[in-house]
């Protein structure tokens, strides 16, 4: 038995040791590769199809920033929301863009850094197909359908703030988007700025019953657990641009203005 201990105490002893050298890797590799892999899904505004080819967005300019103060390369890699962690957790990215809901549920699976914006669940609603209702409780019904995006924050909203209406799930945002807009559902969760922007860019067919929050949420960066050489780069990269408000600069410009829609797709 004690030379069992002895031997316990040893790999204990040898993961600690090693432990250091296994955390730096990622970002070694970023150094050596050349290249920040970076995970985005399509939000607006923070990850849009730019009119040239490529992406525009948020979490675009984050993600440039990021890599630009690193001397390295940006190469970001488009998911469908549900599918985002699963890519960070199996080495296929680097880190997920801001734009990521920091919960206790992901934080078993991933580390988040430092918040880099405040933010929340909003609400645009079919204008005829809720011509009747007079207030957010009688969407809480049966007979309600509302659309959202699987795997995402709000879908948490809309299943525990309207646990008796009929949830319609979806695995992208233009899915949920168009059930809306078809008048196939009443409702429509998502981020606050992404259902502000679907509603001034749709004012005839559907509308924001509410200008604030349902809930509020912390957004930040995330990367895979044990990375700590990067996590540390990456809240001294918030700290430092937030004292410089380049972070604020860049979310007023994504969030408040709507310069950049010359910059999208259409």
């Amino acid at each position: 038995m004690a030379v069992t201990n002895v031997i316990f105490r040893c790999l204990l002893l040898l993961a600690v040791l090693v432990s250091p050298l296994a955390q730096a890797d990622a970002m070694d590799d970023i150094l050596k590769r050349g290249t920040l892999r970076v995970g985005i899904a399509e939000f607006v505004p923070w990850a849009m199809p730019a009119k040239n080819g490529g992406y525009v967005g948020h979490d675009v300019d984050l993600g440039n920033k990021i890599a630009k103060d690193m001397d390295v390369r940006a190469e970001f890699k488009v998911y469908e929301w549900k599918d985002i962690i699963p890519a960070l957790e199996a080495g296929e990215v680097d880190m997920i863009a801001g734009g990521i809901v920091i919960t206790p549920q992901r934080a078993l699976r991933i580390t988040f850094t430092q918040p880099v914006a405040l933010s929340g669940a909003g609400m645009a609603t079919n204008t005829h197909m809720t011509r009747d209702v007079e207030n957010l409780e009688e969407l809480n019904d049966p007979d309600i359908v509302i659309a959202t995006v699987t795997d995402t924050f709000s879908e948490g909203v809309a299943r525990s703030i309207f646990d008796k209406a009929e949830i319609h799930s979806h695995s992208n945002k233009d899915d949920a988007e168009k059930e809306i807009l078809e008048g196939r559902a009443h409702a429509y969760i998502s981020s606050l700025p992404a259902v502000q922007f679907l509603v001034v860019s749709n004012s005839d067919a559907i509308d924001l019953p509410l200008s604030e929050p349902i809930v509020g949420w912390a957004e930040a960066l995330a990367v895979q657990k044990g990375e700590q050489e990067l996590l540390n780069f990456l809240n001294a990269w918030i700290t430092a641009h937030e004292a410089d408000r380049w972070l604020d600069a860049t979310r007023e410009y994504w969030f408040e203005s709507r310069d950049w829609t010359q910059e999208v797709k259409r």
